[in-house]
């Protein structure tokens, strides 16, 4: 199979997992399942989580559980567009925080599907508190891959300086979560909506520019066309030379 057609392809899958990160989240967040202050004790967790197991369940799986997946996708798609620009060191931030990121959305949906389970409200404090941090670890680096993706140069204007408002916005909510701090949760919300854009919008982005000629692509047009034109000229002269003789 042609290797442009692979390419286009895995573009194009890109930006279905950008578009399927933002589509999960809001349905995630239309599952009516409770949510327990940062600080609520072990008893006040078990209380709000009991009877709404399956509630909980699907919205672990659906806030943290498949985006993981659109993640991972996006994060790789932009660290191999950043890596065939020229931008390796930005590259590898992308992949290393892009990955990182996924992985610990997976762990925490692990302990999420546990927590909907439980009616220990020792163990619900402390599978809540260790969703928390690991939501905290996660935005930071989130920011990174933020910061990455405007450093790439691979990205449309708009998208570079999204990334950079995410990488701000979302440090200060991880440090929220990291620490527990209740009255600084709300700091999520805009960090949140600022990440679907992104992600989503990166992951369009890459796709949308499948089909368009690499940046070296048309000095190697011109090289390709000079020696044509040598080769040209060369038959030309051999002709002429032919026909005096």
């Amino acid at each position: 199979m042609d290797l442009s057609v692979n390419r286009r392809r895995l573009l194009t899958v890109t930006g279905v997992a950008g578009m399927g990160y933002t589509l999960s989240w809001i349905a995630g967040l239309s599952v009516p399942a409770p949510s327990p202050k940062l600080t609520a004790s072990g008893a006040e967790v078990a209380a709000a989580l009991a009877g709404h197991g399956t509630a909980v369940a699907a919205q672990y799986a659906l806030e943290v559980g498949l985006p993981a997946a659109g993640l991972a996708i996006v994060s790789i798609a932009l660290a191999r567009a950043a890596r065939r620009s020229g931008a390796a060191a930005a590259a590898r931030l992308a992949l290393i925080a892009g990955v990182a990121a996924a992985l610990i959305s997976l762990l925490q949906f692990a302990l999420g599907a546990v927590l909907a389970g439980t009616a220990s409200p020792g163990t619900a404090h402390l599978l809540y508190d260790a969703v928390n941090r690991l939501d905290g670890v996660k935005m930071l680096a989130l920011a990174i891959l933020g910061l990455a993706a405007a450093a790439s140069g691979v990205l449309p204007r708009w998208l570079r300086y999204t990334g950079i408002a995410l990488a701000i916005a979302i440090t200060a909510s991880g440090v929220a979560y990291l620490l527990l701090l209740q009255n600084l949760a709300m700091l999520a919300v805009p960090a949140g909506v600022l990440l679907l854009v992104f992600i989503t919008g990166t992951g369009i982005a890459l796709g949308t520019s499948a089909g368009k000629p690499r940046r070296d692509a048309p000095a190697e047009m011109d090289d390709s066309r000079a020696s044509l034109a040598s080769v040209v000229d060369a038959c030309q002269s051999s002709s002429t030379q032919g026909r005096h003789q």
